[in-house]
């Protein structure tokens, strides 16, 4: 196996780094490497410490590499947290052949043209997402290339970071001595790995439940209609249950990942969690269904913020192939029974759906969806590096995607 034909996806999160390994042969992708390291270099999806981060990095690369038998020198990498933002943007040029039909490059241009949407100096721009096209006032035209007109415009979804956090995060990749292919949101990443085309088709939200962040990404037609991150995540639900019970925080945390549960009415009233046996320096017994108590407020008050974001796009309660959980608060009883109830729509936890083989049974575990969707992804975008994605981070505009892979990516 040639280092260039591996595909490295890295999810740098709150609390883990987990790297996965990836190589497309003969029409199947081979994952022959993940890891997760636990970390604290981040908060809300920012790099705090750049050393500690560095050090994790480091230390999860060897171990997939030592699983892939071979070095990493490239990586997609996913970026998410509070300070992400989407927005509409608007692109219109005048069509370039005097006879009036648009080819390629007109549609590039008038991409292009989105990109200009004017960001704040300390917002850098990640992706652009062209959702329909106009010509000459006929709207909703899904690919204009052959069509005539005069003038082409384009309805686009720009998703942007903030510049310090991105510069950060590129920073200590750099450090950790990897090159970057793409920078790549990552719940859209996590989407292209536990999402089908027909339930992006049909209608569907991705919830991805960090540590220190929730993050969504809503899907129609095939399009990525919108994205959010939401500054509330799975280690809220700990510090809750910290502050309850009057517990530290490991305490917390080993309550929330044996014992949690967000219906409290499942449980029976008189069900105790026993202390001693997730500390022997504690002596309590505390009732389980005031730990759901306290989840099922968190998780409610999550539940609020997705809906308010659904009602943004008019889709509150109106997408067929419903909610698919990931993340690190996935894994919580009942949660998807919840969010049927107050999401009104139908959920379920998400799993990759891509034809894969080698180490299928450890990437089932939700902390590698990000990262097996960022090797999907950069398959896709196609290997070695004729075709990786160039990044230009000292001009206007950042990191952008190339038009013709991100459609790719979202219609395959």
């Amino acid at each position: 196996m040639t280092k260039d034909n591996l595909v490295a996806g890295i999810d740098i999160g709150t609390n883990k780094i987990a790297v996965c390994v990836g190589t497309l042969s003969e029409g199947t992708i081979h994952i022959v490497g993940i890891s997760s390291i636990n970390h604290g270099g981040l908060r809300k999806g920012v790099i705090t410490d750049i050393e500690e981060t560095v050090s994790a990095l480091s230390h999860a690369l060897e171990e997939a590499e030592r699983m892939a038998g071979s070095s990493i020198q490239h990586s997609y990498i996913g970026i998410n947290g509070s300070h992400i933002e989407t927005m509409p943007a608007k692109g219109v040029v005048a069509v370039s052949k005097p006879n009036g039909e648009i080819d390629h490059n007109d549609v590039l241009r008038v991409v292009d043209a989105a990109k200009t949407v004017a960001l704040p100096q300390n917002r850098e721009l990640i992706h652009v997402f062209p959702h329909h096209f106009t010509v000459d006032g006929h709207e909703e035209i899904r690919d204009p290339v052959g069509m005539h007109g005069i003038r082409l415009e384009v309805d686009a979804l720009v998703i942007s970071s903030s510049a310090a956090a991105l510069r950060n995060l590129i920073k200590t990749v750099d450090q950790a001595g990897l090159e970057i292919d793409g920078i790549v949101f990552a719940p859209l990443a996590t989407a292209k790995a536990i999402t089908t085309k027909q339930q992006r088709e049909t209608g569907v939200t991705v919830i991805d439940l960090g540590a220190g962040s929730t993050n969504i990404a809503v899907f129609e037609e095939g399009e990525l209609l919108h994205a959010a991150s939401l500054p509330i995540g799975s280690k809220h639900i700990t510090n809750d249950i910290a502050i309850g019970l009057r517990k530290n925080l490991d305490v917390a945390e080993a309550i929330k990942l044996k014992y949690g549960s967000v219906i409290p009415e499942n449980i029976r009233e008189a069900e105790m969690i026993n202390l001693s046996v997730l500390d022997p320096a504690e002596d309590e017994k505390v009732a389980r269904r005031h730990v759901a108590e306290i989840i099922e407020a968190r998780i409610s008050e999550i539940f609020q913020m997705v809906k308010e974001e659904l009602q943004r796009v008019g889709k509150d309660g109106l997408l067929p192939a419903g909610v698919i959980f990931t993340g690190a608060g996935a894994s919580l009883e009942d949660l998807c029974e919840l969010a049927r109830k107050q999401l009104r729509l139908p959920a379920e936890l998400g799993f990759p759906t891509a034809n894969l083989s080698g180490m299928i049974d450890k990437i089932d575990n939700p902390i590698y969806a990000t990262s097996v969707g960022l090797v999907l992804w950069g398959i896709e975008e196609g290997q070695g590096a004729t075709t990786r994605t160039l990044l230009d981070f000292g001009r206007l505009g950042g990191v952008i995607d190339r038009f013709r892979g991100m459609l790719r990516n979202f219609t395959n």
